[in-house]
């Protein structure tokens, strides 16, 4: 019989442990031992261990042989259901999708920026932008309500060039209303960096937010810090004093900076949009209210489909560019000249040597290339191609996709892109004839903003469906 204590009668309790065919008795080369379930505690778990350690060394290769962690097994059910506890703690389950409400909150900030963008042209379109000659991102909130207060704005601002040389002797009534285009500019600017950083910074502490969701959140967010850094560099190029000095020069904003600060928007615009879609559709997986899922991924990896995605996206970075093109017109106020349409003075294009002029090369015939950036002729000619290229392509994807099994909001996406370039260019074209009327121009930077997003929405449908683990 095995010795009470012995590594041997230690290991043979051990087996018992897990045994469910002998809990009363065990024979072991015909010795029987008594089973206590207090047996192992009296034995010590230390003891016990090194014990069947040692047994099972010896053992290896026999039937007999006792596995060395089974009295882990026998722990009681309140401790195992504790280190399960522990364990779910240390390693939470991580999150496969974002909650859908983090999908709406960004499809609503993509909205604001919507608004921002359409307000800012109107700032421009109103001569509005350099009123407010201070950067106060926290001071600057606060509307003037004394006289005291607007008589000193109003002072400010007659130190800088374009009261000297655009609005000579304007009143402090005219004044007020330029003010406040540009105030209400600044402050929905504001408001967009409150209702973005606070519920982001909610989500992400309340785990709402996949690890890739907070990197692309995170980097949406610096470009939002960036849009507000360059909207104020980008004024305070109108603010020169070299501007006043120089007779030829006149105080506007410098193109380049506003074609980045516009290019920023829509990218910020564009980045919310998607991001939105992808956890409204996400989300939208993992409920199963997509009809047919593995049909329609089938579909969409279709080599047809692949490569009218691709079509789409070399679309939408034309309508990108085209967009850009237009704010080098507004900053240059190239709009302003050659108010026809198709022609530009006596023929499809003005004189080769309006366009390629070594005036604005500055002396250096290595900078002939300025024409394309600075040169009023020039920008508008590009403008127009870019234009009446941008709605040959989109037409041309139009009767393509007509053709093409693409799904219902697919379609629905290809329709409005079509419809809307026919609009940009009615649009424009009338902005152009009319001198550029304010209405006619703001709609015409609103519907490039729609333009883009329907592009956006139609290369968004046509990706392929994730596969997210459950």
């Amino acid at each position: 019989m095995a010795q009470r204590g012995s590594p041997l009668h230690s290991a043979l309790l051990r087996h018992l442990s897990i045994s469910s065919l002998a809990r009363d008795s065990l024979t072991y080369k015909k010795a029987s031992i008594a089973w206590s379930p207090r047996v192992p505690a009296l034995i010590g778990r230390t003891n016990f261990l090194a014990a069947s350690e040692v047994v099972s060394t010896a053992r290896r290769n026999s039937k007999y042989a006792i596995p060395l962690l089974t009295f882990r097994r026998h722990a009681s059910s309140a401790s195992t259901a504790a280190a399960a506890a522990a364990a779910t703690k240390e390693n939470p389950q991580r999150r496969t999708v974002d909650a859908p409400i983090v999908g709406y909150w960004s499809l609503f900030c993509a909205s604001m920026v919507f608004g921002i963008v359409v307000w800012g042209g109107l700032t421009r379109l109103t001569e509005s932008g350099l009123s407010i000659v201070e950067w106060a991102p926290i001071t600057g909130a606060k509307l003037p309500t004394s006289d005291a207060q607007w008589e000193s704005e109003f002072e400010k601002y007659k130190q800088f060039p374009e009261y000297q040389k655009v609005h000579i002797g304007i009143t402090l009534d005219d004044f007020k209303r330029i003010y406040f285009m540009e105030w209400f500019h600044r402050n929905i600017g504001r408001l967009f960096g409150v209702v973005y950083l606070v519920p982001m910074t909610y989500f992400l502490s309340k785990g709402l937010v996949t690890r890739a969701g907070k990197a692309k959140l995170t980097g949406l967010g610096l470009l939002l810090l960036g849009q507000g850094a360059m909207g104020w560099y980008m004024v305070s190029s109108g603010l020169e004093k070299e501007l006043a000095e120089r007779p030829d020069a006149v105080p506007r904003v410098s193109q380049y900076r506003l074609a980045s600060h516009l290019s920023l928007a829509y990218l910020l615009y564009a980045g919310l949009s998607l991001y939105g879609w992808n956890v409204i559709r996400a989300n939208r997986l993992v409920r199963n209210k997509i009809a047919n899922p593995d049909s329609l991924r089938t579909m969409l990896v279709k080599p047809s489909i692949v490569s009218f995605r691709r079509k789409i996206v070399a679309a939408t970075l034309l309508v990108g560019t085209t967009c850009l093109s237009g704010a080098l017109v507004a900053g240059l106020d190239a709009g302003l000249i050659y108010n026809e349409f198709p022609t530009m003075g006596h023929g499809i294009t003005p004189p080769l040597s309006e366009i390629w002029s070594s005036f604005y090369a500055r002396g250096d015939p290595s900078a002939m290339w300025r024409n394309l950036t600075e040169n009023p002729s020039t920008v508008q000619l590009e403008h127009r191609a870019l234009a009446m290229t941008t709605l040959l392509v989109v037409s041309a994807l139009w009767l393509h996709g007509r053709r093409l099994p693409l799904p219902r909001s697919a379609r629905f996406a290809l329709h409005l892109m079509n419809t809307l370039a026919w609009l940009q260019v009615v649009l424009g074209i009338s902005t152009l004839v009319e001198f550029v009327p304010i209405a006619n121009a703001s709609a015409h930077q609103a519907n490039s903003v729609l333009l883009l997003a329907s592009a956006l929405r139609l290369f968004h449908s046509l990706r392929p469906l994730p596969r997210i683990p459950l």
